[in-house]
């Protein structure tokens, strides 16, 4: 499969990093068309297209299923993670120094994989998730091992609130020396979600300092729910 269209719309970067910045997570505009949406979850079924299946519930993490793509990635999922990459780009490097955190990531994605691949993170992370009604994914990060890149971005592959109700992405923020804080977000169908994989800065009365964040589904109460997951570090 490939994209009808560029592999990403005009979007504003800065007002997208600006909005990060504020709450921890973005929406972009429309990515995907409703064809597009379809033909990436109908992909769930080819079960040779995935390195391995997670049921959630076996491992405490929820309850519902999600699958790890092997390589070669399918198309589309290659080129939205190769677009996405330099846009966030600029954004990750000035978190780590705001943080004074080394930036370890080069211009080019293709040299930050082979990064990974060094410190032992040689399989695909890139993810695609269904959910039925009852269906939740607790609060967690998607840490693989020391090579992190501190952003990444989920799309919505159905209509909530007609293809399925509930099912809302979370994003739990601990903030400095304060009660955690919530976001609560409806994926719409072929929009992404750009959000915190680990932990991001905050002002303080001390400076910058690193806000921890985690991210879940809220349950499914009817229909079915797909997401696809773009991660910018591969796994151990």
């Amino acid at each position: 499969m490939t994209l009808k269209t560029g592999p990403l719309p005009d979007i504003d970067w800065t007002a997208l990093a600006e909005e990060i910045d504020a709450h921890g997570c973005a929406p972009t505009p429309r990515i995907l068309s409703p064809a597009e949406c379809r033909s990436i979850a109908a992909l769930y079924d080819e079960t040779e297209r995935f390195r391995s299946t997670v049921d959630m519930a076996r491992h405490r993490f929820g309850s519902g299923e999600y699958r790890y793509f092997a390589e070669p990635l399918p198309d589309v999922v290659r080129r939205l993670r190769a677009a996405f990459y330099p846009r966030l780009l600029p954004i990750a490097r000035v978190w780590a120094e705001r943080l004074g955190r080394p930036a370890p990531w080069p211009d080019d994605l293709d040299e930050w994989l082979e990064i990974c691949h060094r410190a032992g993170q040689t399989r695909s992370a890139q993810i695609l998730l269904r959910y039925g009604p009852g269906d939740w994914n607790a609060l967690h990060r998607d840490l693989f091992g020391d090579a992190v890149f501190p952003l990444q971005v989920v799309i919505g592959l159905e209509r909530p609130g007609s293809d399925y109700t509930g099912g809302e992405f979370l994003l739990v923020e601990q903030r400095p020396r304060a009660q955690s804080r919530g976001t609560a977000t409806a994926l719409r169908q072929g929009h992404g979600l750009v959000f915190t994989t680990r932990d991001r800065p905050v002002r303080s009365a001390r400076g910058w300092s690193a806000s921890p964040v985690r991210h879940g589904v809220s349950t499914v109460r009817s229909g079915r729910r797909h997401t696809l997951g773009l991660v910018f570090h591969d796994a151990s």
